[in-house]
């Protein structure tokens, strides 16, 4: 017999209708993504990103209305950027090869230190990052409030679009730090009174 799963973390419903809307924007923009990889269609492309970023707002939005937020649902949220990033990230490097600079620093950065930093909230009882005020305001305002969520991720992909992929690359190292800063003050905070973090 296995390890039992701890009882005490509580998921949440997941069959809510935000969570549908988190699976059907996904599979719509992944699906989208690749057809305009296949053909070469940046306009496609253009059209999946809009996908992703409509139903990302969408979902959260349904969720905060119907009292949908769960831990589940936040984690799915989670995944999902990153299943809609990796297709659709690595589809405009290939149509636009200039936008690298910026793009796969931004990859990168989104994948890993961002992951990590969204997922922090799994330590404490929160439903999402969304609530991370409650244990750091600070950490919180420069990741997770909807200023921060826009310079990001939009923001960084759409100054590289527009044919400005330095200022897209400087905003990306700027983010990173953020996000290193952020994930160093995170560790402080999850470490035993008296270690510190490294």
């Amino acid at each position: 017999m296995g390890l039992a799963p701890h009882r005490d973390v509580d998921l949440g419903d997941l069959r809510t209708v935000a969570n549908l809307v988190t699976l059907v924007r996904t599979v719509g923009a992944v699906v989208t993504g690749v057809v305009a990889v296949v053909e070469a269609r940046l306009d496609l492309l253009a059209v999946a990103y809009g996908v992703y970023w409509i139903g990302d707002m969408l979902d959260g939005l349904v969720a905060r209305r119907r009292g949908e937020e769960t831990r589940f649902g936040a984690v799915l949220d989670i995944v999902s950027d990153r299943a809609c990033t990796s297709v659709l990230c690595v589809g405009v490097i290939g149509h636009l090869p200039e936008t690298a600079v910026a793009l796969v620093p931004f990859f990168l950065s989104f994948m890993v230190l961002d992951t990590m930093l969204s997922l922090a909230f799994l330590a404490w009882p929160l439903a999402s990052p969304n609530d991370f005020a409650a244990v750091d305001p600070m950490v919180y305002r420069w990741n997770w409030s909807p200023p921060a969520k826009a310079v990001n991720t939009s923001a960084v992909v759409l100054l590289a679009l527009v044919g400005l992929p330095w200022l897209s690359l400087s905003l990306v190292l700027a983010v990173a730090a953020v996000k290193v800063w952020s994930g160093r003050r995170v560790l402080r905070l999850l470490a035993p009174a008296g270690e510190g973090c490294g």
